[in-house]
């Protein structure tokens, strides 16, 4: 039986393996079930006692043996598999580059359209205070208007919020600078609503200023007619509704012809042939107060607009939560944008 062993030990040294195959083959006949490793260990019953010593010392030897002739030659067929799976002289794929997010596309393009006529970008925190979210914009404590946002305040600390419009960084570029202003403020806005397909509890905005002397809303409307020619064609329309924000006086929302249906009515413009896009309106005169600007010698006008709502006019989105999902499907429609 000892002799047995040994020829084993033997034909393991020589053993050389010509590719990962053989490799597994000489492992199943040695360490498998019914291998000859475990046939030896069955014997060992049988061996006389004054030979147990010296025979379970080779079948030892025999295992460890094999364990590292196997572990040496599977290091080097796994490190020539991957030196032949690359070639250094393929040219490299460039069909599966990602690119930029829809929400990212319109903004960027917003933002081309308001600075060739003279707007800057400006930006700030989103985690704000209530004075620059609701109290500097004629919004003090227990205004009823306050319940048009439904903000998403901390509960350690009820004066700090989530900014529930980017108006906030308006406020805080008022009290930096002085007239004449003309600032554009892109960024995430965040407002407790329920998610459907044409609301979110998380979104983006982008919201406009122009202060000066002698502004007035004619001045508003050409610049968003300017605005919804730019970035739907020239044969867009828009129409301008009374409404009501706490910070502009007088209001309006303003609607633009929808494009998914051709003003012909369908689920994302309520069947109505418009879809709103912003609201806007002449800057308050106790806003100038609140952030340092003499209203009798200036004034001005603001916007605000949805990123989301107008990415859907523009490529046809019936469904704002397609924008927040990350489906590969969805996002690779803009890869050649």
């Amino acid at each position: 039986m000892l002799e047995e062993v040994k020829e084993l030990l033997l034909e393991v040294e020589k053993f050389v393996p010509k590719s990962a195959i053989e490799l597994e083959g000489f492992r199943l006949s040695f360490l498998g079930k019914k291998g000859k490793t475990n046939e030896l260990f069955a014997a060992f019953k049988e061996v006389p006692s004054d030979q147990k010593k010296d025979f379970g010392a080779a079948i030892n030897n025999l295992k460890q043996l094999v364990q590292s002739k196997i572990k040496e030659h599977k290091d080097s067929f796994e490190v020539e598999a991957e030196n032949s799976e690359i070639d250094l002289t393929r040219p490299v794929a460039l069909d599966n580059l990602g690119s930029r997010h829809p929400i990212s596309l319109i903004r960027n393009e917003i933002v081309e359209i308001f600075t060739r006529i003279g707007f800057t970008i400006s930006e700030g925190p989103e985690i704000e205070d209530d004075w620059h979210n609701f109290s500097a914009l004629n919004t003090p404590k227990e205004h009823p208007a306050r319940d048009m946002q439904d903000t998403f305040f901390i509960q350690t600390n009820p004066d700090i919020l989530l900014r529930s419009h980017t108006s906030t960084v308006q406020v805080r570029y008022m009290n930096d600078n002085k007239p004449p202003i003309r600032t554009l403020s892109p960024g995430r806005v965040y407002r407790n609503e329920a998610i459907s397909a044409r609301a979110h509890c998380i979104f983006h905005q982008v919201e406009g200023l122009y202060i000066d002397e002698d502004v007035s809303f004619a001045d508003l409307k050409q610049c968003l007619l300017y605005f919804a020619k730019e970035m739907f064609g020239e044969k867009t329309k828009i129409r301008l509704r009374p409404s009501y924000f706490p910070f502009t006086e007088p209001s309006a929302e303003v609607d633009v012809s929808c494009n998914i249906c051709n003003s012909k009515g369908c689920n994302v413009c309520k069947n109505t042939g418009y879809l709103e896009i912003l609201g806007c309106g002449m800057v308050d005169p106790n806003v100038l107060e609140n952030c340092g600007i003499d209203s009798k010698k200036y004034s001005g006008f603001a916007f605000g607009m949805g990123i989301e709502r107008i990415a859907m006019l523009k490529y046809g989105v019936k469904d704002l939560r397609l924008f927040f999902e990350n489906d590969v499907r969805f996002l690779k429609q803009f890869s050649a944008l």
